[in-house]
């Protein structure tokens, strides 16, 4: 889809990532139709971001679809109902079988809250199995197929693929820069925000992502880290890029106060 030349600043639509103290300093949010990096450490809780952002966006009345090529999605989803998320408000859709996806959109459109369709790999494995054309581009194909089929027929606002260091793990890119270029023009195509998580080594510093290319390619980049400060761990979180915005350059505390996410001490060395 060709994007409009907006006349005023005020004219950009955003998508909360509802992180009390975090959307504030970022111009109220992530840009709509922006392709966003959520780079960072493991344990850094970048599943846990994404998901918040759904899952509040769905409150609002907003559609989402997540992919985990990693975790299975009962476990994702048992861990976010131990930290307080309250899924009944919300229309909540696992998605086990590709096939379903036609009664999948069908439950969206009964639907009058905001939905959240997860799909794991166990559901791409089968449907990959019975596929017969080059081996790379089975998962691709795959996630491409979800993402039409949900935005074409029932509407999908957001999007979250993780991780993008899963892909890579299951899928061959003879030529990374090229295909990275497509899969990131397709997302663009379908007219949807995007979240990538990407995996950083510990202590890594330059990229925040497996080939470089990414963060070139993404409207924005956002990083999740763990920090080490006296005897404790700390989270962080900051936007190292974001078009069309005007960020803090601050990096944030990034805290779980049992009901909601929250960025604090942004530029100070929190009190330990």
């Amino acid at each position: 889809m060709t994007q409009e030349l907006i006349k005023s600043k005020g004219d950009i639509k955003r998508i909360k990532t509802h992180v009390k103290g975090f959307d504030e300093n970022m111009e109220g949010g992530i840009p709509e139709r922006h392709q966003v990096l959520v780079s960072g450490t493991a344990g850094a809780m970048k599943s846990s971001f994404a998901m918040n952002v759904l899952y509040n966006n769905a409150i609002e009345g907003k559609n989402g679809l997540y992919i985990s090529l990693e975790q299975s999605t009962t476990s994702l989803l048992n861990h976010l109902i131990n930290m307080g998320f309250d899924f009944s408000k919300i229309n909540l859709i696992m998605l086990s079988d590709i096939s379903r996806v036609s009664s999948v959109v069908a439950q969206i459109k009964k639907s009058k809250v905001g939905t959240v369709i997860m799909t794991d790999i166990g559901a791409i494995r089968k449907q990959v199995k019975g596929m017969k054309v080059a081996a790379n581009q089975d998962w691709l194909n795959a996630i491409e197929n979800i993402i039409k089929k949900v935005k074409e027929k029932a509407g999908c606002d957001i999007f979250c693929l993780d991780s993008l260091s899963a892909l890579y793990v299951l899928s061959h890119f003879e030529h990374p820069r090229t295909r990275l270029f497509y899969i990131f023009e397709f997302l663009r195509d379908m007219d949807i925000t995007s979240m990538l998580l990407s995996e950083r080594p510990e202590g890594g510093t330059g990229s925040y992502s497996e080939y470089g290319v990414e963060e070139y390619l993404a409207d924005g980049i956002i990083l999740l880290e763990m920090t080490k400060r006296q005897r404790k761990v700390m989270r962080e979180i900051s936007v190292v890029k974001m078009r069309e915005s005007k960020c803090s350059s601050d990096v944030f505390t990034f805290e779980w106060t049992g009901k909601g996410f929250q960025a604090i001490h942004g530029g100070k060395t929190p009190l330990v």
